[in-house]
């Protein structure tokens, strides 16, 4: 029997490793980002303005709302998709909080044995 190794580390591990992956498709940089300049935005409206097909921005869009990163209501016909503003400040701090420490003591640097 095998279990998820993903057991053995904290919450915000995981979910720092959970958006990492979300954010490492362009694709749904360039959505979050083309959200943050609007206020809402339709899923249609999305896909013509990326070089993808509305299946394509489709799937993408379900990835980020599977994480909370977006938000979507159904009005009608279309869907008004939206940032999880709360959520991304949270993540923002999280990943400072990580870079931050992990470039407290640098270990290697330039002329050191390890570089």
């Amino acid at each position: 029997m095998t279990y998820a190794k993903t057991t053995a580390f904290t919450e915000e591990q995981q979910q720092l490793a959970r958006v990492a992956k979300a954010l490492a498709h362009p694709a749904r940089v360039a959505i979050i980002q083309l959200l943050a300049t609007k206020q809402t935005c339709i899923s249609g409206d999305i896909a013509a303005e990326l070089p993808l097909s509305r299946t394509t921005v489709s799937q993408h869009l379900q990835e980020l709302k599977a994480l909370d990163l977006i938000r979507g209501e159904i009005d009608g016909l279309t869907v008004c998709y939206c940032l999880n503003v709360e959520l991304l400040r949270q993540v923002q701090q999280q990943f400072a909080a990580f870079f931050t420490a992990s470039t407290a003591n640098p270990v290697c640097t330039p002329g050191s044995a390890c570089c």
